[in-house]
């Protein structure tokens, strides 16, 4: 297990430098990630480099055994470059074009700004590629961070012209797609296509879906540019990565992931608590732990997703909040132990490194009230103590970083799906992101590891596959699910699957549309519930009661199904004007078998069904465990988190184990 700090030796004096780093190296850190921010005072004007503070700093740390990863500065533009060459700012979805003064303040399709950045990677790869002390480098910094995933200049709207020529080759082809006959709005060339933005109404989703792909795409494209020209430039032994966001969707991670070593996430439990919680789960649901700590289970799903965009691959924190944040709504404080827990957290999870944001808290600008690891004064900080403590951690923490995370439950993320929702969610309630989180809690508090993937997987290693909303259809999904359902998986696909095409448009045929013979059921009919409204459930399922709320679709056997011994209604309605349906189905598909719910589930519905399926799979539960228990494993290593006031109890292997207030116990179990 690696620790590391993000470090901004051009915002101290050089001769505070050689004191930051003999303290980094007393507490323990091996890493540090420098100057993703300094484009500036590496180029203060076009072609004028300024390296020797550059060199110095690396030196300094490189003298008190430190490893440097270099970050690419093209986040920040400096202001000559953004005086010189105005097209490089970006334009926002009301058409305005957005000014110098903060950070992200570039297109990536900008001509422009596409031959600085190939300039400045390469004047930097190019002095320290080879340096010893240099052992990665990270390209930009959070993609697409502030709302800036999507540019509307006129740049982007002709590249996004031959985007769509050359996805549909015929303007008919895209015209059939969109279903532009809609409005009177077929095209006769490519050229009359706009980004869909300052439209009267609401434009037409098949267009905007179009256009969050090639917006992601132009990130990936632009990512690409960097990691091209640092490939021809660095060492074989220094590795190439990008920082994402747990909580953002506006980029299709797993696309910008692929050409990547590994993926690294910045990780703010309490930020992410307080001002994403509607991200997860409806403000009428308010989880209580202990209030520094933030929602374990919103932290717990940021490590996943990036467990995820690469499997098989270990993930690092690049930033870990090591103190209060600043952006939120309360930026509570952080008192010590909460660092330390956190940092278990992101080991249970499968992380390999985690480095803290940020070393020292800033005297100025727009981060002043962010803590660091030091304070203002350079006295230590909550984190840096929590580190001292974790130093009797370490041995048992390198042990178990050697060892994999291993699930047997996998969810699949769609991000053309989730846009397609964001775009028609039809009811207030109903979003992508929530529903794939109800069940991820629902598994987390059972004690049952999942793994977040792509379409695209392996799946083999898996027993259950939950596909919570598969909104949009492909033959080759549908496939894929039937096969693994055949080969003896279960497969659990949740409501509104099969309602769309992969162009956004609504199929014509009988749902769930190509997942029909798959689940052997039709949907002949489907309710939006408003607040107050709710049909009634009844279920052979152990503990699956309470009513169908959000969304209901009611479900009939395929013709083909009527009477068929392997379809059984494992819940129906009982009241309301589906009480003649059933509300949830199993199907045996070859050695295993096909499940779909008709109904958006509360948590409670989803522990139980879904430990149901558990049971009937054959995959256990890591421990029986309380609300705000945490529990992972790694090998032979079973990690108890405690995120709550109070201790908490878990009852492992047939033995019960005590975990203290916020708190960490690590128990060594028999079998994987």
């Amino acid at each position: 297990m690696k620790l590391g700090v993000c470090y901004y030796p051009e915002h101290w004096p050089q001769e505070r430098w050689l004191q930051d780093a003999e303290l980094m190296r007393q507490a323990g850190l091996s890493l540090v990630r420098i100057a993703e921010f300094a484009w500036v005072v590496m180029e203060p004007r076009e072609g004028q480099f300024t390296w020797d503070w550059l060199d110095q700093a690396i030196e300094v740390l490189a003298a008190e055994g430190l490893q440097v990863i270099l970050g690419t500065p093209t986040a920040s533009p400096p202001p000559w470059l953004c005086r010189s060459h105005p097209d490089i700012l970006p334009v926002d979805a009301q058409g305005r074009r957005l000014r110098f003064g903060s950070r992200r303040h570039y297109c990536p399709n900008s001509r422009s700004y596409r031959q600085h950045t190939e300039r400045i990677v390469t004047a930097m790869a190019s002095r320290y590629g080879n340096h010893p002390a240099v052992v990665g480098w990270q390209i930009d910094n959070e993609f697409g961070c502030h709302g800036t995933a999507r540019c509307y200049c006129e740049t982007c709207a002709r590249v996004f012209r031959l985007w769509l020529e050359a996805k549909y080759e015929t303007i008919n082809d895209l015209n059939e797609a969109w279903g532009t006959v809609f409005w009177s709005q077929t095209y006769g060339d490519w050229n009359e296509i706009d980004p869909p933005n300052l439209t009267i109404a609401e434009p037409n989703p098949s267009h905007v879906l179009d256009y969050y792909r090639f917006s992601s795409d132009t990130y990936v494209t632009y990512q690409q540019l960097q990691l091209s020209t640092l490939e021809s430039l660095i060492s074989e032994r220094q590795f190439v990565t990008t920082n994402f966001m747990s909580q953002f969707t506006d980029l299709d991670y797993h696309d910008l992931a692929k050409p990547l070593d590994f993926v690294t996430m910045s990780s703010y439990p309490t930020g992410h608590a307080e001002s994403r919680h509607s991200l997860y789960m409806p403000q009428s649901v308010r989880p209580v732990y202990a209030y520094d700590v933030g929602d374990p289970y919103i932290t717990g799903f940021g490590h996943t997703l990036m467990r995820g965009y690469k499997p098989n691959r270990p993930f690092w924190v690049m930033e870990q909040q090591c103190g209060n944040v600043n952006w939120s709504m309360y930026n509570t404080g952080v008192r010590p132990g909460t660092v330390r827990l956190w940092t278990w957290h992101a080991l249970a999870s499968g992380a390999e490194a985690v480095l803290y944001f940020r070393w020292r808290a800033g005297l100025y600008a727009q981060e002043q009230f962010h803590s660091g690891l030091l304070r203002h004064d350079a006295s230590l900080a909550v984190g840096y103590v929590d580190l001292e403590a974790m130093k009797a951690d370490r041995p048992l923490m390198s042990e178990i970083s050697s060892t994999p995370y291993e699930a047997q439950i996998a969810f699949l993320l769609d991000y053309d799906a989730l846009w397609a929702t964001q775009l028609q969610p039809h009811h207030r309630d109903f979003d992508y992101i929530r529903c794939l989180f109800v069940y991820y809690r629902a598994l987390q508090r059972l004690g049952l590891p999942v793994d977040i993937l792509s379409e695209d997987a392996d799946l083999s290693p898996y027993k259950i596959l939950i596909v919570p909303t598969a909104f949009l259809t492909t033959e080759q999904l549908a496939a894929s699910l039937k096969a693994f359902a055949e080969a003896g998986g279960t497969v659990l696909l949740g409501v509104r699957s099969g309602f769309k095409t992969s162009n956004n448009q609504f199929t014509d045929h009988p749902l769930p549309g190509l997942f029909r013979d798959l689940v052997g059921i039709t949907v002949s009919d489907w309710h939006s519930l408003p607040p107050g409204v709710s049909y009634d459930l009844n279920s052979s399922i152990p503990g699956l009661v309470g009513p169908a709320t959000i969304w209901a679709e009611a479900l009939n056997p395929a013709d083909s199904q009527s009477g068929d011994p392997d379809l059984q209604m494992l819940a129906n309605y009982s009241s309301g004007p589906f009480s003649s349906h059933a509300a949830l189905t199993q199907y045996k598909v070859g050695a295993g078998l096909a499940l779909y719910l008709g109904w958006y589930p509360n948590s409670p519905q989803a522990e139980a069904l879904l430990a149901h399926l558990a049971t009937h799979a054959g995959v256990l539960p890591l421990a029986d465990l309380p609300d705000g228990l945490i529990a992972s494993r790694r090998g032979h290593h079973l990690i108890l988190l405690n995120f709550t006031e109070e201790p908490l109890t878990a009852t492992v292997q047939g033995r019960t184990v005590l975990i203290g207030p916020r708190d960490v116990e690590v128990v060594k179990t028999q079998g994987s």
